[in-house]
């Protein structure tokens, strides 16, 4: 299982230890993941993910699941929550017609 956020496709990055005599050695930061469930209005669905904190703070901010899709962008999405994405967006447009 990668260390991926599944909503923001943040991963872990790369960068140095300092020690006190500024001796550097490489190491990772890694993403702070949570396993949640998160629930769709629109599809009245629940479903869980992996997502870093950070982004778990932006659903509740926008308003949920829907709303947090309705602006993330296809290519930092993960695989599952692109096929979230277009069932929310087709069951507005059969909803809208």
């Amino acid at each position: 299982m990668s260390r991926k956020c599944e909503l923001t496709g943040t991963g872990p990055i790369v960068g140095h230890k300092v020690s006190h005599s500024n001796i550097k050695t490489k190491r990772r930061f890694e993403p702070n993941l949570v396993k949640v469930q998160l629930r769709s209005e629109a599809l009245d669905q629940s479903f869980s993910a992996r997502i870093c904190a950070h982004a778990l703070r932006t659903v509740d901010k926008r308003g949920g699941l829907d709303g947090f899709l309705a602006k993330a962008k296809e290519d930092e999405l993960s695989p599952k929550m692109r096929k979230v994405k277009r069932d929310i967006a087709k069951k507005a447009a059969d909803a809208a017609a």
